[in-house]
């Protein structure tokens, strides 16, 4: 195991909670770069391994945790989509943009009681358990956890308190995402701790080199 997730021990206190931000996987919904490069039906099939390898961590992280769904039919998805996280508490995104829906999913969890919450996604198959337990160690003696992705964004963000500056002034999706947030982290006085850098796989060369190193 990496040294720096065995240094973050693996203990998680009853206020940790986890959110999943997920995709309704449907056919033409889901990956659109990779589609491009790959077409709907085999990005779909992508896209569900890479829920597979998310439930496996979260799962084995034994954290509470809630799934935010994209593209559900209203704030309760249908038994059959919740069906795919069990478990777990499910709802689906509310409007806005990506930093406004993360926002909104971190304040709801606060505003529940939790005192460290952690948000991923689910595009990177490097993600494991102890990427998990590290993060929420990480948030006893820092105020934000960034996961570093390779493509300049990030594959984890956890906080201990609401900074809606965060998720304000982002070009969601480029790669200024990891720069931009971390200039904002420190700016506000933060006390900030870094994962090791994993990669997403958004793209046919990013599936290429995910099945390459496997």
């Amino acid at each position: 195991m990496n040294e720096a997730l065995r240094a973050g021990g693996n203990s998680l206190g009853a206020e940790c909670h986890l959110l999943v931000f997920a995709r309704v996987p449907a056919l033409g919904r889901v990956k659109s770069r990779l589609a491009a490069g790959i077409g709907d039906a085999a990005a779909l099939a992508v896209y569900n391994e890479l829920l597979g390898i998310t439930r496996a961590a979260v799962e084995q992280a034994g954290v509470p945790a809630t799934v935010w769904l994209a593209d559900a039919p209203g704030p309760a998805p249908a038994a059959a989509e919740a069906a795919q996280w069990p478990g777990m508490a499910v709802r689906g995104q509310p409007a806005g943009d990506l930093g406004q829906r993360m926002a909104a999913a971190f304040a709801a969890a606060f505003a529940a009681g939790a005192g460290r919450v952690v948000i991923i996604g689910t595009d990177c198959p490097g993600l494991r358990a102890a990427h998990l337990t590290a993060a929420f160690a990480r948030l006893r003696a820092h105020d934000v956890v960034l996961g570093p992705a390779t493509d300049g964004g990030y594959y984890l963000l956890g906080l201990r308190q609401l900074r809606p500056e965060l998720f304000e002034h982002k070009a969601w999706s480029t790669a200024s995402v990891l720069a931009d947030t971390l200039a904002d982290a420190r700016r506000l006085g933060c006390r900030v701790a870094l994962l090791p850098e994993l990669r997403d796989v958004d793209t046919a060369a990013d599936l290429a080199a995910w099945r390459a190193a496997i």
